[in-house]
C-alpha cells in the first residue's frame, strides 16, 4: 500500500514531540472524529507523549442495513455478526490499518510503543489486525466488539503479539454487540494464552465514565513515561 492510499485520519497529540501512538478505529456508520473528543477526558499523566490517530473507514454498502452505503471496515450480512463474515473486506481493512502502523514507525514511533484501539466494528479490526502483526506492539484496546473470523485465529495469529496486553470492555446491556460475543472473544483469546484484562460496565453500546478512567489506566500501563 502506497502512502497515497493511506486512510484519511484525524490526529491529536497529548503533548509535543510524541514518542508513542494510539491508532483508534471508529464503529460502523461513524466517522473519524467519533472518539477524538474522548482524548481530553483521559488522564494521561504518567504516559509518554502520545499521537492519537483516528482513521476514517471507507463508505461501503452494508447488507444488514439493506445495502445502505455508510462508513464501514467490512460488510455485515447478519445481526449475529458471526455468520457469513466478510473475510475479504476484513483483509482489506487489515492492510489499511497495518499501513498506518508502518507510517507511525516511519515517523519515528517504534512498534513497541503503538497501541491499536477500536469500538464495535473498529474493535473487531483492532483485535484482528494487532494479533496478526509480525512486530510486537504495546497493547490493544477492544471496546464493545468481538474477535472476527475466530475460527481462523489460532492458525493466523502471530507469535509476536502472543503476550501483548489486551484491554477488553463491554456493556452488560449492549443490544448491538451482545455481551456474549465479547465474552466468547475473551475466552477464545484467553484459551490461547493472550493476557486479557476484561471489564464489564452497566451500559448499552456506548462508553461508560468508569471505562474512560480504565482506558487511561491501561495507557499508563503500556505507554509509561519512564520508557
Amino acid at each position: 500500500m502506497t502512502s497515497a492510499a493511506l486512510l484519511p485520519c484525524i490526529e491529536l497529540e497529548s503533548a509535543p514531540h510524541p514518542t508513542a501512538a494510539v491508532i483508534w478505529m471508529h464503529g460502523l456508520g461513524a466517522t473519524s472524529d467519533d472518539f477524538a473528543g474522548l482524548v481530553p477526558e483521559l488522564d494521561l499523566s504518567g504516559c509518554q507523549s502520545i499521537r492519537f490517530v483516528f482513521p476514517q473507514a471507507p463508505s461501503i454498502p452494508i447488507t444488514v442495513n439493506g445495502g445502505y452505503v455508510m462508513p464501514g471496515w467490512y460488510d455485515l450480512t447478519g445481526m449475529d455478526l458471526v455468520s457469513r463474515q466478510d473475510a475479504a473486506g476484513i483483509a482489506r481493512s487489515e492492510a489499511a490499518i497495518a499501513a498506518l502502523v508502518d507510517r507511525e514507525v516511519a515517523r519515528g514511533i517504534p512498534y513497541e510503543r503503538i497501541v491499536l484501539a477500536g469500538f464495535s466494528q473498529g474493535c473487531a479490526m483492532a483485535l484482528h489486525t494487532a494479533l496478526r502483526l509480525p512486530h510486537t506492539i504495546a497493547g490493544v484496546m477492544a471496546l464493545s466488539g468481538y474477535l472476527p473470523l475466530a475460527d481462523r485465529f489460532a492458525s493466523e495469529r502471530h507469535t509476536a503479539n502472543a503476550h501483548t496486553p489486551v484491554f477488553m470492555a463491554h456493556g452488560t446491556q449492549d443490544p448491538v454487540v451482545v455481551i456474549q460475543r465479547g465474552e466468547e472473544s475473551r475466552n477464545a483469546l484467553a484459551a490461547l494464552g493472550h493476557p486479557v484484562q476484561w471489564h464489564a460496565y452497566p451500559m448499552p453500546h456506548s462508553v461508560h465514565p468508569r471505562e474512560v478512567a480504565d482506558i487511561a489506566a491501561f495507557l499508563r500501563q503500556v505507554l509509561p513515561a519512564s520508557v
